[in-house]
């Protein structure tokens, strides 16, 4: 995942989330990053900001769980939810 916080803004995890009906602790805990970190990268509008491992953990957890990013910040930002993946069918 090259520079993955210029690919990704901080709308599309909180709609991943929602799609998954995730609260922060859940994705914090799958991602292994601390609440507040997750906090406070959602805090911000657009880009993804944060250290990048952060980020990429953070997008890695939410793909494991069927999460498609589509998209840039800045040109139709958005997510999908392949409902074939075998760890969202597991959590259903």
């Amino acid at each position: 995942m090259n520079d993955i916080k210029n690919i990704i803004c901080t709308q599309q995890i909180k709609a991943a989330r929602m799609l998954l009906a995730w609260d922060q602790v859940e994705l914090a805990s799958r991602a292994s990053v601390g609440v507040a970190t997750l906090r406070r990268i959602e805090a911000h509008h657009g880009e993804a900001l944060g250290s990048p491992g952060s980020v990429a953990k953070i997008v890695s957890a939410l793909e494991r769980a069927g999460i498609e990013f589509l998209g840039s910040p800045d040109n139709k930002p958005g997510v999908r939810l392949d409902v074939t993946k075998s760890a969202y069918k597991s959590e259903a």
